[in-house]
């Protein structure tokens, strides 16, 4: 079968769809990554073909609206910043959308692209199935990741999820038309497809351990919770320089950001390095779009290295809290400290402090040498804190969450 996997965003937005991609493309499916023409070197060598989208994220986020996401403090000033942003930029992928799915028996749609890939796969009578990396269905057990860590109360948890639903519709409502009449399709409204598409209870697949979010037990048939999706790694080798540091002294403490950008690089490194040498620990400190930097015979700076050969040889991992990333220090097995930023970040975080696994989260906002230094301290300190990272990642690692995805889309394929 010709699937295709539809995605748009930061990196932490794409990877886990590589080995995704990768997984069906080792049954036997013709598999192609859909998104950011920048990504398009993370499915090199893994038999995934690639079909590259308009629009840098980088770019985006480095741009003065994208800086403006740090102006806002709340989860909800934030999203509606990103809706705005969205709404302009979305429009530019539709027609690359529309002509990789012409090529394809099968979509599979993350919830960046997923109103407009659920209107194309109509106009294309195509089959669909969603495939998302956070837990977006509406429920009472949790605020929207999007927007809270916190509960709102039962009621709130449930009307704020039905709220930010909306929001992420209205990102594509001033598309949508237009791509409907190109597929010969009657023109509605945003909300009113995604009302049509909900009674018909399509199924949804999400990318994480039920270990870390177990399956809520308000959600209906057919949202069900599949297991991480690892990102496939182009180089599974660490560089030597890299292998040479950590050969030559304890197991030192990652630091790094991902695709987050942060308004004072300059000012963050400088904190995270007096934390480090404060708590006597070594640091490898990944660049990433933060542009995080450090020197020293006890810090080393790195690019893009495959966290599943770094994490394992860290003491404790320093992170923005991305659902990706989160997983990626779970199924290491090593403590965390999450550094949230934005979105989903704070919900990720704070189940990290719940599983017991991170001593606490240490918001960007809040983030000084001594409020870090003292999370390292207790990260790399407390023995029982250890002990419960290295248990519950053996569990994890234990999960197969992509031959969840083979066996559904080999049902849809009949």
């Amino acid at each position: 079968m010709r699937v295709a996997i539809m995605t748009a965003g930061s990196r932490g937005d794409v990877a886990p769809y590589t080995g995704l991609g990768y997984g069906l493309s080792r049954a036997g499916h013709e598999v192609t990554l859909v998104t950011h023409a920048r990504f398009e070197p993370l499915v090199a060598g893994s038999g995934v073909r690639f079909h590259p989208l308009p629009v840098d994220p980088r770019a985006e986020l480095e741009s003065s609206r994208g800086r403006g996401l740090h102006d806002s403090a709340s989860g909800l000033g934030k999203l509606v910043r990103l809706v705005s942003m969205a709404r302009d930029v979305v429009g530019r992928m539709a027609d690359d959308l529309v002509t990789a799915a012409r090529a394809s028996d099968l979509l599979l749609l993350a919830p960046s692209v997923g109103p407009l890939g659920h209107t194309i796969a109509e106009g294309l009578s195509l089959s669909s199935l969603d495939v998302a990396l956070q837990p977006l269905t509406p429920t009472r057990e949790f605020a929207p990741p999007m927007l809270s860590a916190r509960s709102l109360g039962a009621a709130g948890n449930r009307i704020a999820g039905h709220g930010v639903t909306l929001a992420v519709q209205q990102v594509f409502a001033g598309t949508l038309p237009a791509v409907r009449d190109r597929l010969g399709l009657p023109r509605v409204r945003a909300v009113a497809a995604w009302r049509a598409r909900e009674r018909q209870a399509p199924p949804v697949l999400y990318g994480f351990s039920p270990l870390v979010v177990p399956r809520p037990s308000d959600w209906r048939a057919g949202l069900d919770i599949a297991g991480y999706w690892w990102p496939y790694d182009v180089e599974t080798q660490l560089p030597s320089v890299l292998r040479d540091f950590l050969d030559t002294g304890p197991p030192p403490v990652y630091v790094g950001l991902g695709s987050a950008t942060v308004p004072d690089p300059e000012r963050l490194s400088a904190d995270v390095v007096r934390a480090l040498r404060r708590a006597g620990l070594r640091g490898v400190i990944q660049r990433g779009w933060s542009g995080l930097e450090a020197s020293g015979d006890d810090m080393l700076t790195v690019d893009e290295v495959p966290h599943s050969a770094l994490f394992p040889r860290m003491a404790a991992v320093v992170h923005h809290a991305g659902a990706g990333t989160t997983g990626a220090g779970l199924r290491a097995g090593v403590p965390a400290v999450p550094v949230p930023i934005q979105f989903d970040e704070a919900f990720w975080a704070a189940r990290l402090v719940r599983l017991g696994v991170a001593p606490c989260a240490v918001p960007l906002r809040r983030l000084t040498t001594d409020t870090l230094a003292a999370a390292l301290e207790r990260a790399t300190g407390d023995a029982e804190l250890g002990w419960r990272a290295k248990e519950l990642g053996a569990r994890i690692r234990a999960e197969d969450g992509v031959a969840v995805v083979v066996k559904a889309v080999e049902r849809l394929g009949g």
